[in-house]
């Protein structure tokens, strides 16, 4: 499927506000819980920063692996080398963060915390990704109307 151009009317669903809404909210949750819980932490600095570059690389891992699906669906090329750096990115980014936790001096409810505050970001920064992309088609065709008008 290849993307529509510009000119055309979009084919594709327009994601709903509320779905919008709760993407961002799950981006901004996650991600501002895990930093709170950072900062209230009692960890060493080198710590603190381990874990907020985790969240930030698994961010850009998870961003850039939904971006090569949603491209190799639409039928613009991406390497199989890439592809595969994503995908290793991820769960490289997930292992990481478990070994991690599991390593760490804090309790099984701490623990728990900061594991699901890092998957609701994941998430978060996935789901703003597609509805970004899912928009895209409609902005373009709504400026373009106000062009012919």
């Amino acid at each position: 499927m290849q993307p529509t151009p510009a000119h055309l009317p979009p084919t594709g669903q327009r994601p709903t506000g509320a779905f919008i809404a709760a993407s961002w909210v799950a981006l901004l949750v996650g991600a501002l819980v895990f930093m709170a819980g950072l900062w209230n932490s009692d960890m060493p600095l080198y710590e603190k920063g381990y874990y907020f570059v985790l969240l930030a690389f698994g961010l850009f891992a998870a961003v850039s692996l939904q971006k090569s699906v949603r491209d190799r669906l639409e039928g613009v090329p991406v390497t199989s080398i890439y592809f595969g750096l994503c995908w290793v990115a991820v769960v490289l980014a997930v292992l990481m963060l478990a070994v991690g936790l599991w390593n760490a001096n804090m309790d099984s409810t701490t623990q728990g915390f900061y594991a699901m505050a890092y998957l609701l970001a994941l998430f978060g920064a996935v789901a703003v990704q597609k509805n970004i992309r899912d928009l895209a088609p409609f902005r373009a065709a709504q400026a373009a109307s106000e062009r012919d008008v």
